[in-house]
């Protein structure tokens, strides 16, 4: 009898470790990103390899498109636990981080190569970290989301003077604010989904976003101009809430790492090569693509916009721009 309550209780434990070994966590990663935007199908190749790498432990549904919530909605998000994992730029970790905001200072960046090597520097580590340090959330990669340009319904932009009494959608986000309110423009806050009708309508006349967007968002239907202000080499963060990160164990905090650096790789260079193309095709379809005076337009933000109304500091600044 001693020996079948020995056995029993083997085969209990050992039907406990298996059944802990397979259990599986459900996570919610979410974006407000179009279905068909490699921020999306990248996010869901990426969370179908977590599964693959932990042997089904992790199931992550992805949702885009604001399912989840608006941008703020979704980084609100990550401290209620409603969202586990969210895609979102630095101007919004920025409300909790001030220092990380300064990546959207409008030229901080030469090109998209100059943002993906500070994601590889020493002041990259140091500007995440003082972001996780004052939330906990991790940031785990970064991609690169295009360089915002401007789109107007008549008026023609060549120089900073041009967008005086301009009336632009602009997210609500001071780093986004800064060249158009530099150039005297006037900015109205309007989510990212309604943009297209708020064009349409004519609440606004212009707004800003990258070539990529212009097209997913068909801002091209209601704007005849595009102006190459190329403001902000823009991008996105891959951060995972507090709860989450803090959970899991070292190599899966290795296999996220991996996984999600390899999305935003995958991710960066499907836009890049979009972006080559579409200057050519918005051209095709009728649409006024011009180049500006960037230096007229930079000039007008260093001497209008100083770093410290957002937080930011001049060193960041400066560490940023001598990356090479």
């Amino acid at each position: 009898m001693k020996l079948t309550l020995k056995t029993l209780m083997g085969a209990a434990m050992l039907l406990a470790g298996t059944a802990a070994a397979h259990a599986q966590t459900t996570l919610k990663w979410a974006h407000v990103y179009e279905a068909t935007e490699p921020f999306h199908t990248e996010s869901v190749w990426a969370a179908e390899e977590i599964a693959k790498r932990t042997e089904g432990r992790y199931k992550i549904d992805v949702f885009p498109a604001s399912q989840l919530g608006k941008e703020n909605d979704l980084n609100q998000g990550l401290k209620m636990g409603t969202v586990d994992i969210i895609i979102s730029g630095s101007s919004f970790q920025a409300r909790e981080f001030p220092r990380i905001g300064v990546t959207y200072y409008p030229y901080i960046f030469r090109d998209p190569s100059h943002l993906i090597a500070y994601t590889k520097s020493d002041i990259y580590k140091t500007l995440t970290a003082g972001y996780e340090e004052k939330t906990g959330n991790h940031i785990t990669a970064t991609t690169y989301y295009g360089t915002r340009h401007t789109t107007t319904s008549d008026r023609q932009i060549k120089v900073c003077k041009d967008m005086e009494g301009l009336k632009i959608r602009v997210p609500d986000v001071p780093a986004y604010l800064a060249m158009p309110r530099a150039c005297g423009a006037n900015t109205t806050p309007i989510a990212f989904a309604e943009v297209y009708l708020a064009l349409q309508n004519g609440t606004v006349e212009a707004q800003e976003n990258p070539l990529t967007a212009i097209d997913a968002k068909k801002f091209y239907e209601v704007q005849k101009n595009i102006s190459l202000t190329g403001h902000i080499v823009d991008h996105l963060n891959t951060v995972v809430s507090k709860s989450v990160w803090q959970g899991l164990s070292d190599a899966d905090k290795q296999i996220f790492t991996e996984v999600m650096m390899e999305a935003a790789e995958r991710s960066t260079k499907i836009v890049e090569e979009r972006e080559a193309k579409l200057a050519d095709n918005f051209r095709a379809k009728g649409l006024n693509v011009a180049e500006v005076d960037k230096a007229d337009f930079e000039k007008n933000v260093l001497e209008k916009i100083p770093f410290e109304d957002f937080g930011y500091e001049k060193a960041d600044w400066e560490a940023i721009r001598a990356v090479q």
